[in-house]
């Protein structure tokens, strides 16, 4: 992940572009291509458990307008595709109000231009790095568009597992749901080995140490630590493809190389 602000770099792969390319869209370049192709050869299910992480968003989200949330902060929103956070919500509650943030130039100048939602609600876009939740907290946009005195859906989907430091990590949760009242959720997606055989271990331990991934993939325990202190909402974390799902089993993406953890929490 780059920092904010920073000049558009397309030799470097970014994680949202890379997205992009394996939601079948068109934001990306050369080098996140490349480096799409090179994970997906490793990981052939990549591609699939990127289209499922898609559709667990959804799902989450409704499940939190369901549950009366009409505020979202959605800290590593990636590039523009069909069923964007403003749109899942404010179809049950047109009023919903959602911040997007994400550190890639590219992605907010796609937010700004198309993620334009119902007049009734409101929609904001910060660029900031989740490496920094409290820049987030503090710009002018979060505290014009959401009140956090009021309860909140904090989204941190597929984002944690590009940051690489696990105390940093750890920091940027409790920092953001810190910042939350009760009444509020978390919904987080985030890779993991643990469905992984040896041999898929290796492979990914040896990509990761040769720079062909930067994802830094998470045990359950290790993700599960990051929800002390906040009620997990049933089947508690789970593969994305399994959590609230609403298709058939027989068609969800299921591998023994890589997995994608899911997990929604209440704080009271």
């Amino acid at each position: 992940m780059g920092e904010a602000g920073e000049t558009i770099d397309t030799s470097v792969p970014h994680p949202a572009r890379r997205y992009n390319y394996w939601l079948g869209g068109k934001d990306h370049f050369a080098a996140d291509r490349a480096s799409g192709d090179a994970i997906a050869k490793a990981f052939p299910i990549v591609v699939d458990l990127a289209r499922a992480n898609r559709k667990f968003l959804g799902r989450a989200v409704r499940f939190l307008a369901a549950e009366g949330i009409r505020q979202f902060l959605d800290v590593g929103t990636g590039l523009p595709a069909p069923d964007n956070t403003h749109e899942v919500a404010q179809r049950v509650a047109p009023e919903a109000r959602v911040v997007y943030v994400d550190n890639d130039p590219i992605v907010m100048t796609h937010a700004r231009a198309l993620l334009q939602g119902d007049p009734r609600g409101r929609t904001a876009y910060i660029e900031a790095d989740v490496r920094d939740p409290g820049a987030v907290l503090k710009h002018e946009a979060l505290r014009d568009t959401l009140d956090l005195g009021q309860p909140v859906g904090l989204l941190l989907i597929a984002v944690l597992h590009f940051v690489h430091d696990d105390g940093q990590a750890a920091t940027s949760v409790r920092t953001l749901v810190d910042a939350l009242p009760p009444g509020s959720f978390v919904a987080l997606t985030h890779g993991t080995m643990d469905v992984s055989s040896a041999e898929g271990v290796a492979r990914y331990e040896k990509m990761f140490a040769a720079g062909g991934t930067d994802v830094r993939a998470r045990g359950r325990e290790q993700i599960l630590g990051w929800f002390d202190g906040l009620e997990i909402v049933e089947p508690g974390l789970t593969l994305v493809s399994d959590w609230w799902a609403d298709d058939d089993p027989a068609g969800r993406p299921v591998s023994d190389d890589l997995g994608i953890y899911a997990v929604v929490a209440r704080k009271n």
